[in-house]
């Protein structure tokens, strides 16, 4: 693999590059044990096992990122081995390079905001991009879209999340899955989501992008959602950190304000899930 190309196709940045490739599995490299090679060959072989899949999908253990590149980065090394893989399955679909292109770059995305996390963001990363690599998710415009009962909606760190952009995305996915997947029968768009809590509009202007974007979806009752610790998210998303106190995080912004104010005041962000017909 031509790594210097890979990067650039799938978006990651020159430092993220140069810490991967110090970590690259070369047969005889001291970095890796044989039961991190075991791992690795393990990792890709569940995944390749699960293509056209499109639920969530650990790929393994969480490891001891401080021992090394090879144990910091050995999904990465996963997701590279199946970038061929999931190209080709695009291709069968007759999906455009583009959007292949524009939704592996994802990739890119997710170890800059690592290195922004100093690595506390990587257990979650982990099974995200196995979407990607099975052909379960496509980055259409603003919003990542997921194949399943419902398309199920995603919010990258991509710019503002204005009513035309959301608009436009929202009109190719209604294209783009029956052209793909006739098979499948979709009739709904979904979204799981501290973004869809209520509670922000305590904080946001009506005419704010994601109050507008909340107003699309009809809420399901609450539940405590299992596994997802809603402030725990906020802070991820709106801050990329999940060590540094309250009282010394950013408030430039409206949403930065209102997730200090609103955790501060001892009350706690929830995830909410919304639907609205395609």
């Amino acid at each position: 693999m031509d790594l210097d190309d890979t990067a650039v196709r799938l978006g990651v940045r020159p430092d993220d590059a140069a810490e991967v490739m110090a970590g690259w599995p070369d047969p005889g490299s001291a970095l890796w044990t044989p039961e991190l090679r075991w791992l690795l060959d393990r990792s890709i072989a569940l995944v390749r096992a699960d293509l056209g899949g499109h639920d969530w999908l650990p790929p393994g253990p969480a490891l001891p990122r401080e021992r090394g590149p090879a144990w910091r980065h050995l999904y990465v090394y996963a997701y590279l081995a199946l970038v061929d893989v999931v190209t080709a399955y695009h291709r069968d679909h007759g999906i455009d390079d583009a959007v292949t292109r524009a939704t592996l770059a994802d990739l890119g995305r997710n170890l800059a905001i690592d290195r922004r996390m100093a690595g506390e963001g990587w257990p979650v990363m982990q099974s995200w991009l196995t979407l990607h690599t099975r052909g379960g998710l496509y980055e259409l415009g603003r919003l990542q879209h997921q194949r399943g009962d419902a398309i199920g909606l995603h919010v990258p760190e991509a710019g503002p999340l204005t009513p035309a952009a959301v608009d436009a995305s929202l009109d190719r996915a209604r294209a783009f899955f029956p052209r793909h997947f006739p098979d499948e029968r979709h009739t709904e768009f979904s979204c799981g989501s501290w973004l869809l809590d209520p509670q922000l509009r305590e904080y946001l202007p009506e005419d704010s992008n994601i109050v507008r974007f909340q107003r699309r979806f009809e809420l399901e009752p609450y539940q405590e959602p299992d596994g997802i610790d809603a402030d725990v998210e906020v802070l991820r998303f709106v801050f990329r950190t999940l060590s540094t106190p309250l009282d010394r995080l950013e408030r430039r912004t409206a949403l930065q304000r209102a997730a200090v104010d609103h955790l501060a005041a001892g009350r706690h962000w929830r995830w909410r899930v919304g639907r609205f017909p395609i």
